[in-house]
C-alpha cells in the first residue's frame, strides 16, 4: 500500500490522510501473524480546516491467491488514469449535462496512452527488474552527487503515517487520524500503541 498511496500524495501534494478506517481479518494465513492478509481501507484526504472539501481513496489488498496483476485505478471529475492498461481516459469524467445540473463546468481528460516498457512485479522476491534497479541506482547517485533523490525522505515519512493509521484502525475498530502537533497516530482521543 505505500506505493499506491505515496502516489497519491505525490499528485495531490498532501502530507497524509485526514482519517482512515479498515475492515478485514485473517482469513487464508493462519501462522502466527498478527496483521490481515485481507484488507479493505479508506482514507479520507483533504485540508485539515476544511472539511468541506477533499476527496476520498479506497485500498484493497487480498493476500490468499496467487493473482500478481496489482490493479491502480485513480479517479477524478475529469476521468480516470488507469495504470492497469496504462491510458488516461475521460471515462466517468463530468460531462457537460451533469455539470449543467450542478452549475459546473465540463472536465473530461483527453485520451492518452502512456508508455508501458516495463512489466510491474509484485511478488516479495522481484529480483532483478529495471524499476527496482532504477530506484536504488538514483538512491546511490545521490548519495554520491549530495542532490536530492527522486523521493525524498519526507515521501517515506508521509506515507508510513498512512501505513500506521491503516494498521491503527484495523487493530482498533476506530477511526485513526494524525496530530500534527505531537506527530502521533490517534485512535478514539488516543495515542496508538502497536
Amino acid at each position: 500500500m505505500s506505493h499506491q498511496i505515496d502516489t497519491v500524495h505525490w499528485f495531490t501534494g498532501l502530507k497524509h490522510p485526514r482519517s482512515v478506517v479498515a475492515n478485514g481479518g485473517i482469513y487464508q494465513w493462519k501462522d502466527g501473524r498478527r496483521n490481515w492478509d485481507t484488507l479493505l481501507a479508506a482514507f479520507d484526504y483533504g485540508p485539515q480546516d476544511d472539511l468541506s472539501s477533499g476527496f476520498q481513496v479506497t485500498f484493497g489488498s487480498r493476500m490468499h491467491n496467487g493473482d500478481e496483476r496489482p490493479a491502480e485505478i485513480y479517479y477524478s471529475n475529469g476521468g480516470e488514469l488507469n495504470l492497469i492498461t496504462n491510458k488516461i481516459s475521460p471515462q466517468g469524467g463530468l460531462t457537460e449535462k451533469m455539470a449543467a445540473a450542478m452549475g459546473m463546468k465540463a472536465n473530461l481528460l483527453p485520451n492518452i496512452s502512456l508508455p508501458n516498457n516495463e512489466q510491474v512485479v509484485a511478488s516479495a522476491n522481484t529480483g532483478g527488474d529495471i524499476l527496482t534497479s532504477n530506484h536504488v541506482r538514483n538512491w546511490m547517485e545521490c548519495v554520491r552527487s549530495r542532490k536530492q533523490p527522486n523521493a525524498p525522505v519526507e515521501a517515506g515519512y508521509s506515507h508510513s503515517i498512512a501505513n500506521i493509521m491503516t494498521t491503527a484502525a484495523a487493530h482498533t475498530g476506530f477511526k485513526a487520524t494524525f496530530d500534527e502537533k505531537t506527530q502521533e497516530v490517534m485512535v478514539n482521543g488516543k495515542v496508538f500503541k502497536y
